[in-house]
């Protein structure tokens, strides 16, 4: 069953468009924004892109705690990932991230201030389909 929670989620992101991004404002409330999937190769972390001075940047430095759930609604499908969130803008992470055609948002390229990326440590998740809702911590399904 582990592997075929593990393929079904990675099909599931694959077949996404969007994600969404969960986490608690700075007067602690909670806030949902859809945002780009960015392909990266494991389950134990979770990356966005968005400008640093973006209100969900600050609140996240205040408080790391968010999720990040991916769904195909017309299938009945989603996978959630919940953990804490870094703000990275370290040169090495932001350019792991950058797609081209980025440039239409940050015009001074990969290494613009204004770019950064999110990177979600996953401590738990679970993944809906079918009328089944699988539990999962990282380490029981990575390959």
């Amino acid at each position: 069953m582990k592997q075929d929670v593990f393929d079904a989620i990675w099909k599931l992101r694959r077949n996404c468009d969007k994600a969404f991004l969960s986490y608690i404002d700075e007067n602690g409330y909670p806030e949902t924004r859809a945002m780009l999937i960015l392909e990266h190769d494991h389950i134990h972390t979770q990356y966005l892109s968005t400008n640093t001075s973006s209100g969900k940047v600050a609140a996240l430095k205040k408080n790391p705690k968010a999720s990040i759930y991916y769904c195909l609604p017309d299938q009945f499908q989603g996978a959630l990932f919940v953990g804490d969130m870094e703000v990275c803008t370290d040169p090495e992470t932001k350019a792991f991230l950058w797609r081209e055609g980025f440039e239409m948002y940050y015009p001074l390229g990969v290494n613009d201030p204004d770019y950064c990326v999110l990177k979600l440590s996953v401590k738990y998740g679970s993944h809906y389909h079918g009328l089944c809702n699988t539990h999962f911590t990282p380490d029981e399904l990575e390959p």
